[in-house]
Parts: structure tokens; sequence; C-alpha cells
């Protein structure tokens, strides 16, 4: 076998995903603004890729996205797709930032290795299989019809909730009030505040819910906020899970060596994909911090993704993989990542072992490089 893949062609698909309205403090989507990649390769195969634009958090949008994806699908043309860690510095080399484009193409280099191995990308990284449960996501609505939705989930079978917060202190804590009177003590839950709150909210809040066993609270504040944490950890009788706050490693370094966080979110959006969220999650695990998988609004395609490197990443230990199942009307996968309630499994497919439907990619609009 030859140790070089020459990248071809690339096909750029604007990866619209029809969905039922959802609202956190940031705002509403009723679409999931997505991108899909693939590939092209001498070998005959083509590696795919997947990302979600959420402009509120990360400030891109499905058409910076599809922009910069043709700047980026230029820079590669005539490369060797091997060489990960090369090609990707390219793309840092290019422009800053733009990570939620940068993880379709991260991904998609990942896929092609691990085809190019004959794995599946879980083997690839170095992993094995364990059992994965995702939480189930409570967007914000009044405290009533959301502990109804807690109760509706718990009946599917649910066992970790998520809740969305951030919107009013005061409101939020009954929110919280009313899930657990309504679920009663043995449920998990988790709250999400998206930086929603001011530190004095947060302080208030906090210690408020302090009372109803909640496991964490991601990214109470804005990030401007950050040299505040260290504060709040002690004032908090609630955990603090960085997620906003931190892209990448340097940023997870910053967040744990000033004790501003007990743990962190990865996201691809965030990290540019898996070659960094590796760094991130090792960085962690070296000072025991634990790690979340979370994403943005991903298809299964790029779920299938994140599942691969958990399985590759023992210090990620919670599990926010459940954006297929918070109203995405349309599945455009092939093949990937199966929800068993909510659990998750992938067959031993070499690559990330899905792809996207031929029939919705008729209906994208699309341009090649």
């Amino acid at each position: 076998m030859k140790n070089k893949l020459t990248i071809t062609h690339i096909d750029i698909y604007r990866f619209s995903i029809p969905m039922e309205p959802f609202t956190i403090a940031t705002g509403t989507m009723d679409h999931a603004q997505n991108v899909f990649i693939r590939v092209h390769t001498d070998a005959g195969f083509y590696g795919v890729g997947e990302c979600s634009a959420f402009p509120m958090i990360v400030g891109e949008t499905q058409d910076t996205c599809l922009l910069m994806a043709r700047e980026f699908a230029k820079l590669w043309i005539g490369r060797d797709a091997l060489n990960i860690e090369g090609r990707l510095q390219q793309l840092h080399s290019f422009t800053a930032g733009n990570t939620t484009i940068k993880s379709a193409f991260d991904i998609a280099l990942h896929d092609i290795a691990a085809k190019y191995a004959g794995l599946p990308l879980y083997q690839f990284l170095g992993g094995e299989r364990r059992v994965v449960e995702s939480d189930i996501t409570i967007g914000i609505d009044n405290p009533t019809t959301m502990a109804l939705k807690a109760l509706y989930f718990k009946a599917s079978g649910a066992n970790i909730l998520k809740v969305k917060v951030g919107k009013n202190a005061a409101d939020d804590v009954e929110r919280i009030k009313q899930i657990r009177e309504a679920v009663g003590p043995q449920m998990t839950i988790r709250i999400d505040a998206n930086q929603g709150w001011s530190f004095d909210d947060a302080v208030f809040a906090l210690q408020a819910m302090g009372d109803y066993d909640i496991e964490f609270c991601e990214q109470p504040m804005r990030t401007w906020y950050d040299d505040l944490l260290p504060q709040l950890m002690q004032l908090s009788p609630v955990k603090i899970m960085a997620d906003e706050s931190v892209y990448n490693h340097h940023d997870a370094r910053k967040q744990i060596n000033s004790g501003s966080c007990h743990y962190i979110n990865i996201k691809m959006a965030k990290s540019g994909g898996l070659f960094e969220a590796k760094k991130i999650h090792d960085e962690a695990a070296t000072k025991g911090i634990a790690c979340m998988m979370g994403g943005m609004l991903e298809s299964r395609i790029a779920l299938s993704a994140k599942l691969h490197f958990v399985y590759a990443s023992p210090n990620i230990k919670f599990y926010d993989m459940d954006t297929c199942m918070l109203g995405h009307l349309k599945d455009p996968c092939i093949g990937g990542v199966k929800y068993d309630g909510y659990k998750l499994t992938i067959d031993d497919a070499i690559g990330i072992g899905a792809d996207a439907d031929e029939g919705f990619l008729k209906e994208c609009e699309w341009v090649r490089v």
C-alpha cells in the first residue's frame, strides 16, 4: 500500500435539516444549519465530514461555513489526505477561528485515515466500545410545560435530563423546582445556562438550586466573566462545567489551572474537530477534570464521528448526544450511529461508518472544488 493519498476534489453541500423549533438562552432555531462535505482521494474512496453552525454561540453561519469551505478545499487539492496534522495546520495558517467548518474537514480526514487502515474509526484511534447513554434536553419554556416534558421523557425511559436555563434567574429556579418535584429523586438533572446569567444571577440561582440535586451547571456566565468563575466555584453548591469558555486545549489549561471549572464540555464545532478535541481531553485527563461529549445540531453523520471519539476517550464521562432526538424532522444519514432508547451504538463498518442519503443530497445546493 502506498503511504500517501492525494486529494483530488471536494464536494460541499448546504445540508439544512428541518426541525421543531428549539429555544435556548441565546435564541431559537427551526433548521439545523449544517454543511456536509466529501473529500475525494486518488484511491477511489472519500471521507465524509459534517458540521452544524450555531451562530449565536460560535459566530459562524451556514453561509460563512460554505464560503470558508471553498477556500479550505482549494488549499487541499493535490495534497496528502493522510497527513492530518499538516492539512489542519494549513487551515489554521490560512484563518483563525472558523472552528465549525474546520471540524467538518477534520472529520473527513479521520474518516479517510480509518478507511485506509481498514478499521472502524474508534479502533483506528485506539479505543474500545463501552456503554454510552445520552441525556435528553428540555428547551426553555414556562416551568409547567418543562415539567410535563420532563415527565414525558421519564416515561420514555430517559434517566438523565439536561435542562436549558439562563433567561431569568428566579424563573429558572422555579423551572428546576417543578421539574425535580415532577420526576422525583431518581433522575439525574444537569442544567445549561448557555452564558445567560450575570455573576449575581448565577450565585442566586445556583445557591437556590442547591436543594434539587443538580449534577452540574454548564457555562453559567458569558466568557468575559471567566475571571469571576473561581469565586463562583467557591459560592456554588452546584458543580460548574466549562463550555463556551473552552474551545481548545490552551483554554482548557487556563480554566483548569485557575480553578474555574469542575468539568469541560468538548464539542467538535468549538475544537475544530477530533484532532484538537483529543488535546483538550488529554489536558483535562492529566488534571483529573472529567469531560462531556456535546454538540450543536448535527445529524447522525457527525454524531457517528463523536461516538467513535468517545470510545477512544476514557476521560469523557458525560454524554450530551441527543441532537438527533431533538426534533430533526428528516434523517439525512445512512448507516452510522443508532439509538437504543437513550443508549448509542454503532456497527464496526470501516471509517466513520456513516454517509449522507443520496436522495437528501439531490435536494441540496452544492459545489465541487
